[in-house]
């Protein structure tokens, strides 16, 4: 990974869990519980989505590096770009794969808060330290197809966003729960 490449990532890393962190804070259990529809995620279920994801994403880009380079597969290096315009957009719903999908693994919010930061802190810490050679590994996304493993990496700072931004629309939701001990009263 170049130089440039590596900052960028560290700092979009960073900047995209502080934007989730930030968006989160303060809510009561109500307001993290709350559900806009039956078929909606809650501000809860958003954190559990994306902790589920970022581990499991690290998981495979380590088992991926442990295989020689694909130098059948270029890197498509224009991907970069549609990574972190077209995840992060809700314009568009996704269904997340089944293993990925938020059942309540945590009832503390504060505990689901501290998986999300643990696994976040794995993904930096890999970053900043890989050696790897990330844009010669590859392994499919369903929409994308094969992003190399720097990409992967763009995704996990890129998938955060887009649910920090699913958690803002939850909170801007007119039934939200607000009031007397609501951090949005």
């Amino acid at each position: 990974m170049e130089k440039t490449e590596r900052e960028f990532l560290l700092r979009y890393l960073a900047q995209s869990r502080e934007q989730l962190l930030g968006t989160v804070e303060g809510l009561n259990e109500r307001q993290q519980r709350f559900r806009p529809a039956r078929d909606r995620w809650s501000v809860a279920d958003c954190v559990e989505h994306v902790s589920l994801v970022e581990k499991g994403i690290l998981g495979k880009i380590q088992t991926a590096l442990l295989a020689p380079p694909q130098t059948q597969n270029q890197p498509r290096t224009g991907l970069d770009a549609v990574i972190l315009t077209r995840v992060p957009n809700r314009s568009t719903r996704v269904t997340a794969p089944r293993e990925a999908l938020p059942a309540g693994r945590w009832a503390d919010f504060a505990e689901l808060l501290r998986m999300f930061e643990a696994a976040r802190e794995r993904s930096l810490r890999f970053a900043a330290v890989t050696q790897s050679d990330l844009r010669g590994h590859f392994f499919p996304h369903p929409a994308l197809g094969d992003l190399d493993c720097y990409q992967w990496l763009l995704f996990l700072g890129a998938h955060s966003e887009r649910h920090a931004r699913q958690a803002e629309e939850v909170i801007a939701d007119p039934d939200f729960p607000r009031g007397a001990g609501s951090a949005t009263a």
